[in-house]
């Protein structure tokens, strides 16, 4: 329980990062959002991978080499989740990008992220 309470949190700074990235790259700079949902993404991967590695899962005994492969993978899925979830969302429900968003995250850090980075990238 301590493990998934110290994943959360981390998914969540992670979050709020990638968050405001994806805000500021539609909003401020005009990308269309599921653009901006792939650049928030990179940028809140690597908080989030940081503080997994060091803090979460504590693994820095495994190296970062084997480990980052399957972190890159795993965001790659995440990030076409996120994208296709919120486009999703957004298109067939009516709902704002900014609320689908939230929503979609909820689902892919609880059932995609978490369950990969335990059992698979940070696997010791």
């Amino acid at each position: 329980m301590k493990t998934f309470a110290k994943a959360q949190l981390s998914a969540f700074l992670g979050g709020i990062v990638d968050y405001l990235v994806m805000l500021f790259f539609t909003e401020i700079v005009g990308f269309f959002y599921t653009y901006s949902i792939v650049i928030g993404g990179i940028i809140g991967a690597i908080v989030n991978f940081s503080l997994n590695r060091m803090w979460t899962f504590n693994a820095t005994d495994t190296k970062k080499r084997v480990q980052l492969p399957k972190f890159v993978l795993m965001v790659a899925g995440s990030i076409l989740l996120k994208s296709s979830g919120t486009y999703a969302f957004s298109n067939y429900f009516g709902i704002d990008y900014k609320i689908s968003r939230i929503i979609v995250d909820l689902m892919v850090s609880l059932g995609f992220n978490f369950t990969l980075q335990k059992l698979w990238v940070f696997k010791s």
